[in-house]
């Protein structure tokens, strides 16, 4: 019997999806759901919608509500938090990255690029952070990066983006579930398991 799947689409420059990403791998084991981490990118998102960078920033009380409440969220999960300098990093080179990383390990790659920005206030867009964190999971930093940088995953994080525009994500962590339901934001992960389960 297949195992019910949600999609989990995040932008590496994201907030919330940091401990999103920390949490939904052994969430999503004991409830017997498998994950299929998305990356893409936000920033084409907020351009149709007007912005040149992220609301965060473009509204001071709201970005200063953000970063307290991240404070407060990754304290009570006992998750290290460094506030990103700049915010937010640019994540093209992580988002191509993870697409190129094997299947097999993307999962942690992925966590493992959110782990270096948010908790050790390393830059995503730097290939050594890149290179650092592949060389741990065996896979050879040069040709991956070189991979990376080629047209067919260029074109497949164009085709990822596009593809969340068209389920409707304007913002992360998304968790789309088989049957099209979308939740948006870390404190719907445990809703959108559940929806992805039973169906309810």
């Amino acid at each position: 019997m297949t195992r019910p799947f949600l999609d989990f689409w995040f932008d590496f420059a994201s907030t919330y999806s940091y401990p999103s990403a920390m949490r939904i791998r052994p969430l999503a084991d004991a409830a017997g759901i498998d994950i299929r981490f998305r990356p893409f990118l936000l920033g084409p998102i907020f351009k149709a919608q007007g912005w040149e960078t992220s609301p965060f920033n473009l509204y001071p009380a709201k970005g200063r509500h953000m970063w307290r409440d991240l404070e407060r969220l990754c304290a009570d999960l006992a998750l290290p938090f460094v506030r990103p300098d700049p915010f937010p990093q640019n994540s093209l080179l992580a988002a191509r990255a993870a697409l190129a990383v094997p299947e097999t390990k993307r999962v942690d790659f992925c966590t493992a690029l959110f782990r270096a920005q948010f908790a050790e206030g390393r830059r995503i867009d730097q290939p050594d952070t890149i290179g650092t964190i592949l060389t741990r999971l065996d896979i050879d930093p040069a040709a991956l990066l070189a991979a990376a940088q080629t047209d067919a995953i260029k074109h497949k994080l164009r085709a990822e983006t596009t593809e969340a525009q068209r389920f409707g994500v304007f913002g992360a962590p998304t968790f789309i579930t088989a049957d099209g339901e979308l939740f948006w934001g870390n404190d719907r992960l445990e809703r959108a398991l559940s929806w992805a389960s039973r169906g309810i």
